[in-house]
């Protein structure tokens, strides 16, 4: 009973920590938002009706890349790579952080809601966490001047972004609650790694050698994509509005 008692409080100090990073992130991209219309003069609300419906589509579409995930040869089984930050930039681009945050969290939500959590939610958060740490910088250094330049500026530096604070959010907090939310112990999945890469003989070296290449991967493609595709689709979606 104890040990039940103590997993159950352990699932529900991890979903509070769940939604305050989730609360963090909003909170980064509409103050960014605030800042960016007071100095331009803007008064237009950060969501309208509009902006509210356009996120659902994106999201639907994020969703359904996200559960299109494949595993990678060089990390664990448990890290999978999908491309659902390609819709969800490009709502970045064309509707702001905030969109971008929203964007990112609703296809968690749909992607739990119709496939689950194969990863004790941890997965879930990471993809979360780690998605906006790509999105933000992106999206808060486009709009601030919408250039192409500004737009692949921003895409290399949420590429950067991400490629840190992945890797240091896996190695510190990622691995460690995976572990203890999966009950598995942390030498095992290291193990994991370890039998894919020799050079993998640690928490650190798993985060530098499967975590690093995996969102340099994932960054890049997306910023590939979104950038060559973007012109055409920002013109329907702003001829729409």
């Amino acid at each position: 009973m104890s040990n039940l008692a103590a997993t159950v409080m352990e699932n529900i100090v991890f979903v509070l920590e769940f939604l305050g990073l989730v609360v963090a992130m909003v909170l980064i991209a509409y103050f960014a938002e605030r800042f960016e219309k007071k100095r331009n003069g803007i008064t237009e609300r950060t969501l309208t009706t509009r902006k509210i419906a356009m996120i659902g589509v994106f999201s639907a579409i994020a969703a359904v890349l996200h559960m299109l995930d494949f595993p990678i040869p060089f990390a664990p089984s448990f890290y999978k790579l999908d491309f659902s930050e390609i819709p969800a930039l490009i709502g970045a681009f064309a509707f702001g952080p905030v969109a971008a945050v929203m964007i990112e969290f609703c296809k968690i939500v749909l992607k739990l809601l119709f496939k689950g959590t194969s990863t004790a939610f941890v997965g879930d958060l990471a993809n979360f966490i780690i998605g906006c740490s790509f999105l933000l910088p992106a999206s808060i250094i486009y709009l601030f001047r919408k250039t192409k330049r500004n737009a692949v500026i921003g895409c290399v530096a949420g590429t950067v972004v991400m490629t840190v604070f992945g890797s240091a959010f896996n190695a510190i907090y990622l691995i460690p609650k995976f572990a203890q939310l999966y009950g598995m112990p942390l030498d095992a999945i290291v193990e994991m790694g370890h039998a894919i890469n020799p050079a993998i003989n640690s928490v650190t070296t798993l985060a530098l050698f499967a975590v690093v290449p995996m969102n340099l991967l994932k960054g890049t493609a997306v910023s590939i994509v979104t950038v060559l595709v973007y012109k055409k689709l920002s013109l329907i979606l702003h001829r729409a509005s």
